[in-house]
């Protein structure tokens, strides 16, 4: 399956601080047109040899980069260790709704590990490239995918939906999805063929807990833990009270309903 990036390539930025990091940094580079590669002054030579015309180099110290990848990038590939990125990025962290995602993927280039912004940041969408180009196994550890079931802040990402929901609503109706509660799933519009190309893949069957209708006045929302709605009209107001604080709704783009 091809993955989904939230952002544009030139929006992608790969941290390397060693020479043979740097190296598997222009194969990632070179699988993703457009990103650049960030690499120390005192590896110039090594970096304009993995990234030509697609990298640039800094002095001083890796912290110090910090603050201006994230202004600048929606993604950061990091071929850096784990615990090291945990302490650079930890003083610059804001909230799921702006970091950028950001992924570790260790020298060897065996693992993808998504470390900030799996969901929203696309941190797993680009452990999901670097799994397809570089052949590097994915460590995802969120919840939904671990479990290979709805990702709420995802569904239909990759058709171009958006959604509308507040912060609490997302994490009532995300925990209540991975925690087996009943859950209404109501698509009155859009393509109804997204479980396969959900979040990173869905191979199997959608969840037991996920109970589908076609039209909001169908549900009794006092029997669900969420309500998630795909529709294009207005909440209806003798709906409005009883789904606060449960609902979210997802607005299908006009192409995807054709």
């Amino acid at each position: 399956m091809t993955q989904h990036l939230p952002f544009p390539n030139n929006k992608v930025a790969v941290v390397s601080i060693t020479r043979h990091g740097i190296a598997l940094a222009g194969k990632v580079v070179a699988a993703l047109p457009g990103a650049t590669l960030f690499a120390p002054e005192k590896f110039h030579r090594e970096a304009e040899a993995a990234a030509p015309g697609a990298f640039a180099c800094f002095t001083g110290k890796t912290g110090d980069q910090i603050p201006a990848l994230f202004a600048a990038f929606d993604g950061i590939i990091c071929i850096v260790s784990l615990g090291a990125v945990v302490r650079l990025i930890a003083p610059h962290l804001k909230n799921k709704e702006s970091d950028p995602g950001i992924v570790v993927l260790d020298e060897a280039g065996r693992y993808a590990i998504p470390v900030l912004s799996g969901h929203l940041g696309g941190a797993n969408a680009l452990a999901g490239v670097l799994a397809q180009t570089l052949g590097a196994q994915q460590v995802l550890t969120t919840a939904s995918d671990a479990r290979e079931t709805l990702a709420v802040d995802l569904l239909g990402r990759e058709l171009g939906w958006t959604f509308e929901a507040s912060h609490d609503e997302i994490v009532r109706a995300s925990a209540a999805v991975v925690n087996d509660e009943p859950v209404a799933l109501v698509q009155e519009t859009g393509s109804t063929d997204w479980w396969t190309r959900h979040a990173n893949g869905r191979s199997g069957s959608l969840p037991a807990n996920l109970h589908r209708f076609d039209r909001l006045e169908d549900i009794d929302p006092d029997a669900f833990g969420a309500v998630l709605w795909v529709s294009n009209r207005s909440l209806p107001d003798t709906l409005a009270e009883r789904l606060s604080g449960k609902k979210v709704i997802y607005r299908p783009t006009a192409a995807s309903v054709q």
